[in-house]
């Protein structure tokens, strides 16, 4: 009795249960452990009562970055130009909390609880949001769960171009006609349908498409470079880290350390990012994520169109020429 099929069976036993743990760890810790972690906040007001405020935040080691601004104008501009995620204003009247729910409802919520506690008895905190989430999802969850549509589109296009035999040009021009087209028909049903993101439709769509190509590219890159084992190589990154490290839900400020940072080196966290910059903050902040989508945009079709690999088995081996007589 061979023993091959044997190896495979036992190897099949123990790669899943590996394989749902390792699912598990990636999408259910980030989420157990969401805290403030360097979070930007910010306080306006007079120095005196600006200071003692600022030293209340500081008081929870690591858990926030003050920055100071001169008045409330101030605060208000930094808050859309997505340099802080709140900030509170000291008045005579009490704190004034100004928050942005747009930039992440779970972080204007953290914001409201702290400062309200934080706040003397019987004082009123008057909330303002500056750059409110859109009607159609107050909360942020549908933006949120987009993150993983748009990684499955990636990797669908990245893996059957790999797998159909697409090389070269071919493989390019298919995986930037596939991420446009995505990117159009999930603009038209997260914009002009759910009311999701509100910003102007065509740099959303933009947005969307160079998310899905920066995936689908990496994925098609990392598979003529590896051969299928790149296939799961991009799904390890793209979706299994990629998804849960993104941030979208929460904020990638309220993830555990080095997690939030990984997570926007990769295009769906850099993807989600680069989306509400240009639907709600008219693209303040916008420039790393940028940068992050185009570098593996440009590796992955840089591997594909230049990366030498065997043929697989959709492939045709063409058969050696033999040389041609002389004389």
């Amino acid at each position: 009795m061979s023993t091959a099929p044997n190896r495979r069976a036992v190897a099949v036993i123990l790669l899943i249960p590996l394989m749902v743990t390792l699912a598990l760890w990636a999408f259910a810790w980030p989420a157990a452990r969401i805290a403030p972690r360097d979070l930007p906040v910010g306080v306006a007001g007079p120095a005196s009562a600006a200071q003692q405020l600022e030293q209340r935040f500081e008081q929870r080691d690591g858990a926030f970055d003050v920055h100071r601004f001169d008045d409330e104008a101030a605060a208000r501009t930094a808050i859309e130009d997505r340099t802080v995620y709140g900030a509170v204003v000291v008045t005579p009247q009490g704190p004034h909390l100004l928050t942005a729910s747009a930039a992440s409802p779970v972080v204007s919520q953290l914001l409201r609880e702290a400062v309200t506690a934080s706040a003397p008895e019987d004082t009123p905190v008057r909330v303002t949001d500056v750059v409110a989430a859109p009607p159609g999802d107050p909360r942020g969850s549908a933006l949120g769960a987009s993150v993983l549509p748009l990684a499955l589109a990636g990797m669908a296009a990245g893996a059957v171009v790999t797998l159909m035999g697409l090389r070269g040009a071919r493989a390019a021009v298919t995986l930037i006609g596939a991420a446009a087209l995505v990117g159009l028909a999930a603009t038209a049903v997260a914009h002009s349908w759910l009311g999701v993101v509100t910003g102007d439709w065509w740099t959303e769509a933009g947005v969307l498409a160079l998310t899905v190509l920066a995936i689908g590219s990496a994925v098609a890159g990392l598979a003529a470079l590896f051969g299928p084992r790149g296939i799961g190589l991009g799904a390890l990154l793209m979706v299994l880290l990629g998804n849960p490290f993104s941030g979208v839900t929460s904020a990638p400020e309220l993830l555990p350390e080095p997690v939030g940072a990984i997570g926007q080196w990769l295009p769906p966290g850099a993807g989600g990012s680069l989306l509400r910059s240009v639907a709600f903050f008219d693209g303040s902040a916008a420039g790393a994520a940028v940068l992050t989508l185009s570098l593996w945009t440009l590796f992955g079709l840089a591997a594909v169109l230049f990366a030498r690999r065997a043929p697989t088995p959709a492939e045709p081996v063409e058969p050696a020429r033999e040389p041609a007589l002389t004389g």
